[in-house]
């Protein structure tokens, strides 16, 4: 077969993986504003967790069956469902953090700000997880990194000052601190989860963590049962939806590119998300964006991209050996793919 040409690009499937899950992610600011008069917080997140939970058990089955189906010929023994000891006890602990705590305080949130807002409060973690990750995990403060974060932050604080120009964007002081609460528990979960991908597989800590929070939600059950029956068609489907979308598919899609990466690197690409959500928001909530917020999303978009440029020149030096295993992906998603 012919060479490709030395110009062609090669893409990382860690970064198309941040890719889905930051879009993914904004897409849920949406679904979680719209849906705020149909559910109550508990009840909207036990039942994303419970459509959750359904579709990445079907995908665990499908797993070990193919790993047993290859058995003959593969004398690797077949995962097992649960991880043991240190490393069961994180995945439970960042299930429960992320998953349960996180996603009952956004929804509260979100029933006291616009999802422009929310989203700007919500992705200071990653301003905690870069600060976190350099002290406590090893990954020091590497110039561009902190350059990229100083960056995107401005860009946050000038969204956070431009507000909303629709005049039904709301915002009170108990938003404020339920958005900052979901913050520290987005950090706490991104520490925890870190620490988890490297000795257990992101589809196993997905699905695990995923079915942790489902357990924690469970008080929530009854009150979900009610606000189902009466909640109409589209409001069933978006909540749904925030379950396979932005929770089964983005966790797993994010867990992948954790595992792969640094978890500073990786958060910053989420300060993103607050300027696509204010782009949904003014097409689908007509929420309209300031000029000054505009600015301040350019702002994150280029903080971003520096701090890219430091994963990429991490992911270089360090070279394929040092990407962790994971044992339940195939292992063709761990290669890359040219375009």
């Amino acid at each position: 077969m012919p060479l490709l040409p030395p110009r062609i690009r090669v893409v990382s499937l860690p970064a198309l993986a941040a890719v889905v899950t930051v879009v993914l992610w904004a897409s849920a600011f949406i679904g979680i504003r719209a849906l705020g008069d149909s559910f109550s917080p508990g009840s909207m997140a036990f039942v994303r967790l419970l459509a959750a939970v359904v579709p990445l058990t079907a995908i665990m089955l499908v797993v070990r069956l193919r790993r047993r189906g290859t058995v003959v010929d593969d004398d690797r023994p077949v995962p097992a469902w649960f991880p043991r000891g240190r490393a069961l006890g994180l995945v439970i602990a960042y299930g429960v953090a992320w998953f349960a705590g996180y996603t009952v305080l956004l929804n509260w949130a979100e029933q006291h700000l616009d999802a422009g807002t929310a989203s700007l409060l919500v992705n200071l973690a990653p301003i905690l997880v870069a600060l976190a990750a350099g002290a406590f995990l090893g990954e020091g403060f590497p110039r561009h990194l902190v350059i990229g974060m100083a960056i995107a932050f401005a860009g946050v604080v000038l969204i956070a000052v431009g507000g909303s120009a629709t005049a039904d964007a709301h915002a009170d002081w108990l938003g404020i601190l339920l958005g900052l609460g979901a913050a520290v528990l987005y950090a706490t979960g991104v520490l925890i989860q870190k620490s988890a991908l490297r000795t257990v597989g992101a589809l196993t800590a997905t699905w695990l963590g995923a079915l942790a929070g489902l357990v924690a939600t469970l008080p929530f059950a009854p009150t979900a049962i009610a606000e189902l029956a009466d909640a109409d068609a589209p409001a069933v489907a978006a909540v749904i939806y925030l379950g396979i979308g932005p929770t089964a598919i983005a966790f797993s899609t994010w867990a992948y590119a954790l595992a792969r990466t640094d978890a500073g690197a990786m958060a910053a690409t989420t300060l993103v998300v607050p300027a696509i959500v204010i782009v949904m928001s003014w097409a689908i909530l007509d929420e309209l964006p300031t000029g000054i917020g505009i600015i301040g999303g350019v702002l994150c978009i280029g903080g971003v991209a520096i701090a890219r440029r430091l994963l990429l020149g991490i992911r270089r030096a360090r070279g394929a050996e040092s990407d962790l295993a994971d044992p339940t992906y195939d292992a063709g998603l761990q290669s890359e793919s040219r375009v």
